[in-house]
């Protein structure tokens, strides 16, 4: 399996890339980003891309590929919802509707957030452009679409957030997730789970085509 990674440098984007790069049965990991991952490995290739709204530049590099994993993201914390929705939407269907050009066999899996919304008319700013991206995405011809909903996220084998304020809460949440996932097994997950799951879903599916941290668990258990 050949594989497209937007947002290697992120929290989530890294565990994913880790576990690409242990899964013997993906091939290859192309990582497209503003700024490189520093790593070095055999399957790794990567491309720095400045302008993330516009692909011709590199659209001869896209073709050949099976699964598009889509961690890059924002938090709207202090954005007008205009630019928020730049970000979010914008940037996330520029790779899209690139993508499922070149390659409509894809499987197009993109992180969202737990309490999305789906109808776009909610109160809450970021679950609306959220739910208008994953809606958009719906529509495009790739084979199939999945959206990941976790809600918390616990980093695992050294992956760090870049957000300082997080990082520091991860760091003091950490010894305490094994409390978290025996009293809300729900409500979380990890790095690893997601980069596996994430593998899995493109390889041969997943149940339904919303996940969130129970749906994503699960799957990342399945070895079958």
């Amino acid at each position: 399996m050949r594989v497209i990674l937007f947002g290697a440098t992120g929290m989530v984007g890294q565990g994913v890339l880790r576990e690409c790069l242990l899964d013997p049965e993906v091939e290859s990991v192309l990582a497209i980003g503003r700024s490189a991952t520093g790593q070095q490995h055999a399957k790794l290739r990567e491309i720095v891309h400045k302008d993330l709204f516009d692909y011709s530049a590199i659209e001869q590099q896209l073709s050949g590929y099976d699964a598009c994993f889509f961690c890059l993201g924002a938090s709207s914390v202090g954005m007008s919802e205009p630019d928020y929705e730049r970000i979010t939407y914008g940037i996330t269907l520029a790779a899209a509707q690139t993508l499922a050009r070149l390659n409509p066999e894809m499987t197009f899996i993109y992180v969202s957030g737990a309490s999305t919304d789906s109808t776009e008319k909610g109160r809450t700013m970021w679950a609306r452009v959220k739910g208008k991206t994953e809606n958009a995405l719906f529509q495009l011809p790739f084979k199939a679409q999945y959206m990941f909903r976790p809600g918390y996220i616990q980093p695992l084998h050294g992956v760090r957030s870049k957000t300082k304020v997080y990082d520091f809460l991860y760091t003091v949440l950490g010894p305490l997730y094994p409390v978290f996932k025996l009293l809300m097994p729900k409500y979380v997950t990890t790095t690893v789970n997601i980069g596996r799951a994430m593998i899995k879903a493109a390889r041969q599916g997943a149940p339904k085509r919303f996940l969130e941290n129970r749906d994503i668990n699960a799957l990342s258990e399945d070895r079958g």
